[in-house]
């Protein structure tokens, strides 16, 4: 009896994140020059040199086809930038946008950030260049909305601080 409930437990999984993984896969492939942009180290010790940054760009990536998980992890990522940071919106010191990267006018774009499935990306342009980080902890404060919008508005803070 486990093991059917166990069963019928992955494949609820598999269902729920089937449109979670087709984004442009060639893109992975690629051997463009913007891919071998490093990510940014998200343990940065408190000694780290600082950066002057020029603007930060939040970029919620996804497929034609958007799970739950998919659309939920865009729409707290846009509220987070419009609720806290609408000084530096305006400013042009942060931008927000949802990109589908399955579409073929996405393709540069995607294949910049090295993306390869749904996902949350962070792109800082500092006085050293430009630096890519995924933020896959987001995915794990879905459920908690508040949660989910002060870690990354934390987070964000820091990039802004050229941390």
């Amino acid at each position: 009896m486990m093991k059917l409930y166990f069963s019928l437990f992955l494949l609820g999984l598999v269902v729920l994140f089937t449109g979670c993984v087709n984004i442009n896969q060639s893109a992975g492939n690629s051997s463009s020059d913007n891919l071998s942009n490093t990510s940014i180290n998200s343990n940065v010790s408190d000694i780290s040199p600082v950066f002057v940054v020029s603007k930060v760009e939040v970029i919620h990536f996804h497929g034609t086809h958007q799970c739950y998980s998919c659309i939920t992890v865009g729409q707290y990522a846009e509220e987070t930038v419009n609720t806290y940071f609408a000084d530096w919106l305006k400013s042009g010191g942060i931008s927000f946008a949802h990109i589908n990267g399955d579409l073929p006018e996405n393709r540069e774009l995607v294949m910049k950030y090295g993306v390869t499935s749904a996902s949350l990306w962070i792109g800082v342009y500092d006085d050293k260049g430009f630096h890519k980080e995924e933020n896959v902890n987001v995915w794990y404060k879905i459920s908690n909305k508040e949660d989910y919008m002060n870690y990354l508005k934390g987070v964000l803070e820091k990039k802004l601080q050229g941390a």
